[in-house]
């Protein structure tokens, strides 16, 4: 079996073990305990994982099957390993009274399955973009004996809410690119908008693994990334051949002002003449971005610029980026004069163009985009990076994700389980068997209560018993979430 851990350390000539390599492991600390205080007599546990609600009205679902081939398939459960887990739960949970780790329940795993997860889950297909407050996975025990197997996952299942989100969080901002370049010219291509939104938060991330998982659902929805562990991400659990995104020569400020602030423009010359052709970067704020913009580019090696068999993107990267990046566009256009779009706004030559990559979050993007508007430019003219915003600035309520036990069978006897908080009604949870189905409209509706026809379920069984059961391909996960160009389309 291949190993799944995506980085290996090393310590002189013997790899080290991993240290999340114990499904017993991962989960909250609590969760050791509650084995048992179900009621006597419990023989399943069902439950299930939504978007209660949150910052965009629907999420674009992803991530799962990375948890699956990471964490779950195969033999997991191992002699060494729960030695391991009980060792560390009895000595860190509660005070010495008793011990809490249920070392029978892993045991009788390990001799009647194997070590595999007697677990089902189901799933919609990665990619898919489903409205707020609908089932997105359910999971149940499929052994009797292993009730209590169904929530002690949640703490890692959940964990999905993190590519869900920076998918999510990615596809919105799509939307707003999307539709400033329809309002300033013409409906984008796939193929140009996916390069309109790049990935630069790799250094931001709080975790080599974080910037890959993150850096992956983007590239669900673009293809402009400076994120390389996100293409290794892609190719180990999407079974991915070649790149995923793809990027470009660039510039940065010490291969800038290494020249010296005198020797600025002998650095740009550099740039264009050490890559004659294709696509190249180049900060340009170093000193004086006006003057860079103005003298270097637009004077000293503006025949280099029309000449070069590519395109210079110039760089900005300080300022107010709405009041920037139309300042930087002002000026190449004097050096450059720009052409008319259809809808009558300025896009300068193809040889030239400008990318905005400081200060960029969702928010900030429609602004930058707007204020271009109102100045006449075409968003065509104008590529973003983001980095900590696109990766960082989210969290699990960004979505108001929640994992939920919905139904149990007590004696043979299946009960609805909910939780209904006078305090918070917006915590209500769903009640009993869950489907989700599309009805001819378009429309998704969650069924619970056992409701419906199990034929029309879109929810998939992805897992069970310590199999994958669906291996979702690249492709057919970015096609899943492409934009749709009349229920996606904003009005700007």
């Amino acid at each position: 079996q291949p190993c799944r851990r995506m980085f290996c350390c090393h310590s002189g000539p013997a790899p080290m073990a991993d240290p999340f390599n114990n499904i017993m492991l991962l989960s909250d600390s609590y969760k050791t305990s509650h084995w048992r205080q179900y009621p006597p007599g419990t023989t399943s546990v069902y439950s299930y994982f939504e978007s209660r609600g949150g910052k965009f009205p629907e999420v674009c679902f992803f991530g799962l099957q990375y948890i699956i081939k990471r964490y779950l398939v195969g033999a997991v459960v191992t002699k060494a390993k729960i030695d391991e887990a009980e060792k560390l739960i009895n000595s860190h949970m509660g005070t010495g009274e008793m011990k809490h780790f249920n070392r029978a329940g892993w045991e009788y795993i390990l001799k009647k399955h194997g070590g595999k997860l007697p677990i089902v889950i189901k799933a919609v297909p990665e990619g898919m973009c489903v409205p707020n407050k609908n089932v997105l996975m359910t999971v149940e025990n499929t052994d009797p004996e292993c009730f209590w197997l169904t929530n002690y996952l949640e703490t890692l299942l959940v964990q999905v809410w993190y590519p869900m989100t920076v998918a999510t969080q990615s596809r919105e901002q799509k939307k707003v690119i999307a539709a400033y370049m329809e309002k300033t010219d013409a409906p984008p291509d796939d193929g140009a908008l996916g390069f309109k939104l790049n990935d630069f938060g790799v250094r931001g991330s709080t975790s080599t693994e974080s910037a890959a998982i993150g850096g992956a659902a983007h590239l669900v929805n673009f293809v402009g990334t400076d994120n390389m562990p996100a293409q290794m991400f892609c190719q180990q659990f999407y079974g991915l051949d070649g790149p995923a995104g793809y990027s470009i020569p660039a510039a940065e400020h010490s291969t800038i002002t290494s020249w010296t602030k005198a020797g600025e423009k002998d650095a740009f010359r550099n740039m264009l003449t050490q890559y004659p052709t294709g696509l190249v970067a180049c900060v340009s704020d170093s000193y004086d971005i006006y003057n860079a913009c103005r003298k270097y580019w637009g004077e000293d090696l503006k025949e280099l610029i029309e000449n070069r068999n590519g395109t210079l993107v110039v760089r900005p990267d300080s300022g107010d980026p709405p009041k920037i990046v139309v300042e930087v566009l002002e000026i190449l256009g004097q050096a450059f004069p720009p052409t008319m779009t259809e809808k009558g706004y300025k896009k300068l030559p193809p040889y030239i163009r400008v990318i905005q990559g400081d200060g960029i979050s969702y928010e900030s993007l429609g602004t930058i985009l707007e204020n271009m508007a109102k100045n006449g430019w075409a968003a065509d003219n104008l590529a973003f990076g983001s980095g900590g915003a696109l990766l960082q600035k989210v969290n699990r309520d960004t979505q108001k994700c929640a994992f939920k036990c919905c139904e149990i069978t007590v004696n043979g006897e299946n009960r609805h389980v909910y939780k209904d908080p006078i305090t918070d009604s917006g915590k209500l949870s769903k009640k009993g068997r869950l489907m989700l189905v599309k009805d001819r409209t378009g429309k998704i509706t969650t069924f619970t209560e056992g409701h419906g026809d199990p034929k029309d379920d879109i929810l998939i069984p992805v897992f069970k018993n310590g199999e994958l059961l669906k291996d979702w391909a690249w492709g057919d996960v970015k096609k899943n979430a492409a934009l749709n160009s009349t229920t996606d389309k904003l009005s700007v």
